[in-house]
């Protein structure tokens, strides 16, 4: 059994959906077994979720269209094939009408309602693939994520698979499918509670969707099919010499998603990495090329030292300082990051000098004023003065490797690489796991700074 799934962002008409089929009945014809997850549209989740401040008619409109499109590009609604599909397409369009309609007379957008009305892009996009598999000559049936017995949670908006009980119901509901050789194609993204409310997984939720499925069946590998040809050394928009990684390890990956890299979440690689299933990464216009394979760490994945450099921008330094933290350091940083968890805002890095005179926090840029808002109120009863300073012109640039671990003299490399360049670090981060030197630089420093490391570390020479 293998998992594949396709991105939304490959999935923009029927022709996309097609692509997509014709590489899922060439895995067929090698003799595997294959479930399929799917995202939504291209764009189509965006648009739902905007439904607070676009009409529902626009919103409708539009949804339906690109749908009702997509499904004559893959074969004409006349066709007997097609039947079941068309029936089910008109009824979903039935039901997001009236969710979308009573969400506007009620005037009520509670996470619940949001994640019912966001499912409707997975929900049409199973009906496309199921559409496209049976034009290459394919059995299949298609799930939502909740029908194919993956239970969370409440927590809507990001809910928590209930492992022991989807196992179970994954398990019994997708196996005697695929013994029966049907493909089931299931929505990525939703799942439900175990009464059946529908429940969303949060960012990167298609991928974890596969993830899930593969931990749960023991499925051999996960392929998750995207626009680009795999795991790049460099943002390519930023160096013409990118080249793809083709061998990473688990953690290494993870280090890269948490850097910003757009392949996938680092939550959807656990399930993974948890019980060993290689994740394969490849580019649905190229299927027949490599890509990049992330599996467990062995030896060779220390042929070299660095794999890939990242970049995250759109960020900002907040520094709390002053000689009220000198003594009081410990509750001062709790009051801190107890203000950043109430505030819901994500710590990408951080940092305490010895003297322990300040405490320097890099946060998405957009959540800055909401920051230094929740900071003030939470160190204003302590005693001493603290000062808050902020630095909105900066970014993140990030070395990952786990060649690194132990090898003396990686750093050296690469600071110097950055002083070659003119170039002034304001903060330094390494874990003890010693996978990822993280350094903050000036914005305009960004892009000199990754192609530095790029090339200090030859890393345009992968092959």
């Amino acid at each position: 059994v293998i998992i594949v799934k396709f991105g939304g962002s490959i999935l923009k008409s029927g022709y996309d959906y097609l692509r997509a089929a014709r590489i899922v009945r060439s895995l067929v014809d090698e003799g595997k077994k294959v479930i399929v997850v799917v995202s939504a549209m291209k764009g189509i989740t965006d648009m739902l979720l905007s439904f607070g401040s676009r009409s529902a008619s626009d919103i409708l409109g539009t949804v339906k269209q690109r749908y009702f499109t997509s499904l004559e590009e893959i074969a004409p609604p006349i066709d007997p094939q097609l039947v079941d599909i068309v029936g089910e397409m008109s009824r979903l369009s039935s039901e997001l009408t009236k969710a979308l309609w009573a969400a506007k007379v009620l005037e009520e957008i509670s996470p619940r309602v949001r994640d019912y009305i966001v499912s409707f892009g997975e929900r049409f996009s199973i009906l496309l693939m199921s559409a496209a598999l049976r034009k290459v000559g394919l059995k299949c049936k298609w799930f939502t994520g909740r029908e194919a017995g993956i239970v969370t949670d409440a927590s809507f908006g990001d809910a928590k698979p209930l492992h022991e009980v989807s196992k179970k119901l994954v398990t019994d509901t997708l196996g005697p499918v695929l013994e029966e050789d049907v493909i089931p194609v299931v929505a990525g993204f939703i799942a439900g509670t175990i009464e059946g409310t529908v429940t969303v997984l949060g960012r990167g939720g298609s991928d974890y969707t596969a993830t899930l499925l593969a931990s749960y069946l023991g499925a051999k590998e996960v392929r998750l099919y995207t626009d680009v040809p795999g795991i790049m050394s460099i943002d390519p928009s930023i160096s013409s010499d990118a080249r793809v990684v083709p061998l990473m390890s688990f953690d290494e990956a993870m280090e890269l998603a948490y850097l910003g890299a757009k392949n996938f979440h680092p939550r959807a690689l656990e399930p993974a990495t948890e019980n060993l299933i290689p994740v394969r990464i490849k580019n649905t216009f190229s299927p027949e090329k490599a890509g990049t394979l992330i599996t467990r760490h062995e030896p060779p994945l220390l042929s070299r030292i660095v794999k890939a450099v990242a970049l995250i921008r759109g960020v900002a330094i907040l520094t709390i300082e002053g000689a009220g933290i000198v003594g009081g350091a410990s509750r001062v940083a709790y009051e801190v990051y107890k203000a950043m968890n109430e505030a819901g805002i994500n710590v990408i890095m951080s940092s305490q000098n010895a003297s322990q005179v300040s405490i320097s926090l890099i946060i998405p840029q957009n959540a800055l004023e909401k920051a230094v808002s929740y900071v003030k109120r939470a160190t204003e009863g302590l005693e001493g003065t603290l000062r808050i300073e902020v630095e909105d012109d900066v970014c993140v640039v990030g070395v990952v490797g786990a060649g690194m671990r132990g090898t003396p003299g990686v750093a050296a490399r690469v600071f110097s690489a950055i002083a070659r360049e003119g170039i002034n670090i304001r903060m330094i981060a390494q874990g003890s796991s010693e996978l990822n030197i993280s350094f903050v630089v000036k914005e305009t420093d960004g892009f000199n700074a990754v192609r530095a490391l790029h090339r200090e570390f030859r890393l345009g020479e992968i092959s």
